[in-house]
């Protein structure tokens, strides 16, 4: 009786959560769908961190940001591998059982406690690294974090490979929103720093709860033979991927915060989140929505390719303006949204402008090895990619924090895309001149936007550096579309673009008008 009961669960289970084909009617509907969803989340989650830290910094001194910070260093290091890749892989999967899902369901939450209980052994050490002993209370109240996290991956991956992305969206940001409130109170109160503890265990447990109702999906008990370590072995290459890219991208604070000091990695980090910060805005939505559109059309070769050029044909061309205006403009900018506290942070933007040309554009390998499921390559595409950049770092090291970036700028764009390039093209309908056709097709759109708004730039220098821009970037723009348009690929894409969003409006809209809502 209780197998048969078992039986019928997973039955209702892989009906109703598992399965993806009708998924596949009008999926370039679902996509542009997903992406207004996802997008109005990420603009949402951006406003409400604006105001998280203009409020909190208010309310709590920055000696309270730096203690909390010292752990979350700790902690989001080893949160790497508290996922374990495992996500992705239920993601990816073309077709997935009950049993499947429940046994890296599991696994997750073994792994998460592993993880809780290391947290809680090393505490006392890293309170003595620190040299204070509060931080051995902070990390065992955060290493919580890790349970709670670990029992909500599956469940979110579900409602991925469903893509039901605003259901995704509204769990972030109710999230996000009742912790913030949560710690304004504390800190109101006088929590001090462990209204900021409190905010992250609150964010974590908001997004167990939220995700457990939403999605349905509930567990069974793990069992063997169930298929599962080809997933396994593929979220393993996923998570020691993610742990040297991790590593490689914080080497540049570490080289400059240990040789040159608090003041040169302050201007540092600003110039490079003031530019990274509107990309993360577009590249986030994108990854969220196509690596499980891309899943989804695996079986069908052209089409999985057709559906990937067009990705990043519309990424490239939002990334070559921007990256152009960026250059361009990159004095008035950051004396505007930064101050004038931080004029000697604009050599450091021009020189993060720089990196912007091929840096976004290199992150497409992770869609095309993650969507297709191959961890191997994923590993050596972070692995080669990190090896670069810590190279180039180091190349850069003599000539200061400027220097690094220089260095790795060229090291990306002549070193690092050419080996992604390649280890994308190795395997799958997607081949390396694809990519790299696509990417010289558009850099003449870098062109077409900096010339102009140099030349606009440079006969208004005499202004205010908000006058600068007032005039500059409208005038690059309109100039630049106009001899964007001139190219042929870039014109196709984005009228290809405007006629796929002007249908989903329709749809999405006129069907509600339709109905009286």
């Amino acid at each position: 009786m209780g197998q048969n009961t078992d039986k019928n669960h997973a039955a209702v289970s892989e009906r109703e959560h598992l399965r993806t084909d009708h998924l596949l009617q009008d999926i370039a509907h679902r996509a542009i769908a997903g992406g207004f969803v996802t997008g109005g989340a990420q603009a949402a989650k951006f406003i409400i961190n604006f105001l998280q830290a203009a409020v909190l910094a208010r309310l709590l001194n920055p000696r309270e940001f730096g203690l909390v910070g010292m752990v979350l260093g700790v902690i989001n290091l080893v949160g790497i591998f508290n996922v374990l890749g495992l996500s992705t892989a239920t993601v990816q999967r073309d077709e997935i059982t009950q049993q499947q899902v429940s046994n890296l369901f599991w696994l997750n939450v073994v792994g998460s406690g592993v993880l809780a209980v290391m947290c809680i052994a090393m505490a006392p050490l890293v309170a003595w690294f620190y040299r204070d002993p509060r931080v051995t209370w902070i990390m065992l109240a955060l290493s919580v974090t890790f349970v709670l996290t670990g029992s909500a991956v599956q469940h979110q991956a579900l409602l991925t490979r469903q893509m039901r992305f605003g259901a995704l969206g509204v769990i972030e940001v109710v999230s996000m929103l009742v912790s913030f409130v949560v710690a304004c109170l504390l800190a109101r109160l006088g929590f001090a720093y462990w209204a900021l503890v409190v905010q992250q265990l609150v964010v974590a447990a908001m997004v167990l709860v939220l995700a457990w109702v939403t999605s349905g999906w509930r567990p069974s008990l793990p069992s063997r033979n169930s298929g599962v370590r080809p997933m396994i072995a593929f979220g393993v290459h996923l998570t020691l991927a993610d742990f040297i890219a991790r590593l490689a991208a914080t080497s540049d604070n570490i080289l400059i915060g240990r040789l040159f000091g608090a003041a040169p990695l302050g201007l540092y980090t600003r110039a490079n989140v003031l530019l990274a910060r509107p990309l993360q805005q577009v590249l986030i939505p994108i990854a969220s929505i196509l690596v499980p559109v891309l899943s989804r059309v695996q079986s069908d070769a052209e089409r999985y390719r057709r559906t990937f050029l067009r990705a990043f044909e519309l990424l490239a061309l939002v990334v070559f303006p921007f990256a152009a205006l960026c250059l361009a403009l990159a004095r008035p900018l950051v004396l505007v949204i930064l101050g004038s506290n931080w004029a000697d942070a604009v050599p450091l933007f021009s020189a993060f402008a720089l990196v912007a040309v091929s840096a976004p554009l290199s992150s497409i390998g992770s869609w095309i090895f993650e969507s297709q499921g191959r961890g191997g390559d994923q590993l050596r595409n972070h692995s080669l990619a990190g090896a670069v950049t810590v190279a180039a770092f180091l190349i850069g090291l003599p000539w200061g924090p400027l220097g690094m970036v220089i260095a790795l700028a060229f090291t990306s764009i002549f070193i690092r895309l050419p080996l992604i390039y390649y280890l994308v093209g190795r395997s799958g309908p997607v081949r390396t001149s694809d990519v790299w056709s696509a990417f010289l097709s558009y850099l003449p759109c870098w062109v077409a936007f900096y010339v102009p708004t140099t030349l606009a730039y440079m006969s208004v220098k005499s202004f205010s550096p908000i006058l600068q821009l007032l005039i500059c970037v409208p005038t690059g723009l309109a100039i630049g579309a106009a001899l964007t348009f001139m190219f042929r690929r870039p014109r196709e894409a984005a009228n290809y673009a405007w006629r796929k969003l002007k249908t989903s409006f329709t749809r999405q809209w006129g069907g509600a008008y339709a109905n009286g809502d």
